[in-house]
């Protein structure tokens, strides 16, 4: 399982692979194997906040690995998934993975067919292809899974299973009322201006979630918090505390004002829901 495209193709000789390890506090084996695979994408997931914060202050989200880089690794900011996952792929092509990107549609238990708006990875390892996804959010994995019909994984608490519906493959995570249906996907070549054009629906639809308020989540060992407009875990923030709750909850520092005007804009949709 190998892509057509070259890696030239999407810019992994941008990466700065000791500044990301440093990042994500990997200091373990480099070796391309499903051990370190597993190892990489936990801390990827434990270290990297999932958010949108650059869609909701207008500054837009660049795809490119060196843009990339600059944000999640040496601005200490989080991402959505196609950064998430792009960042994540570089890596793994530099440690010498195979890597296949891409795009998904979500499901969160519907059956509708929407459009492919989500990014995520399959990663050959010790001769077995794996669904390797950073940048879900909500109930993303933690660890891979192996890409095999009724594949199953528990880790900290959460679980998954992969499984076939007619010609795609459906991520499935279990709630406490049973599993749902998280996103499907075909097995198919994707090239950069692919995500190009989902990133751009996806930061400025106006049907979108990521375009109306700020969503953030940190994931750790068996926890995950989540910021959705001023709901801090299912409680209402005070406006004044969000710059606060950025930087001591999700690790997020902004430049002066921003967190202000985040709050605005989860006011404003807050009144007119």
């Amino acid at each position: 399982m190998t892509e057509n495209t070259p890696a030239s193709e999407w810019g992994v000789e941008h990466l700065d692979l000791t500044s990301y390890l440093r990042r994500i506090g990997h200091r373990g084996p480099l070796d391309p194997t499903a051990e370190t695979l597993r190892t990489l994408h936990r801390a990827h997931v434990t270290a990297i906040p999932f958010e949108n914060l650059d869609v909701i202050l207008g500054r837009g989200v660049r795809l490119d690995v060196a843009s990339l880089q600059g944000k999640l690794v040496n601005s200490r900011r989080g991402g959505y998934c196609y950064e998430q996952n792009l960042l994540f792929a570089a890596v793994l092509e530099r440690l010498g993975y195979p890597v296949t990107r891409l795009l998904a549609r979500v499901r969160m238990g519907e059956d509708r067919r929407r459009p492919r708006s989500h990014a995520m990875l399959l990663v050959e390892a010790d001769g077995v292809t794996h669904l390797a996804d950073v940048g879900f959010g909500g109930d993303g994995l933690l660890e891979p899974v192996p890409l095999a019909d009724g594949a199953l994984s528990s880790v900290d608490g959460w679980s998954w299973r992969l499984g076939r519906d007619g010609d795609e493959w459906v991520l499935h995570g279990l709630r406490p009322d049973g599993w749902i249906g998280l996103y499907s996907f075909r097995v198919e070549t994707h090239y950069p201006a692919d995500f190009e054009v989902a990133n751009h629906f996806t930061s400025t639809v106006p049907t979108s979630p990521f375009v109306r308020h700020p969503i953030i989540q940190q994931t750790a060992a068996g926890v995950r918090r989540r910021l959705q407009g001023l709901d801090l875990d299912g409680e209402r923030l005070e406006p004044g505390k969000l710059h606060a709750v950025l930087e001591e909850v999700f690790g997020i520092g902004l430049e002066s004002g921003e967190a202000e005007r985040l709050a605005e804009r989860a006011l404003a949709v807050q009144d007119a829901e």
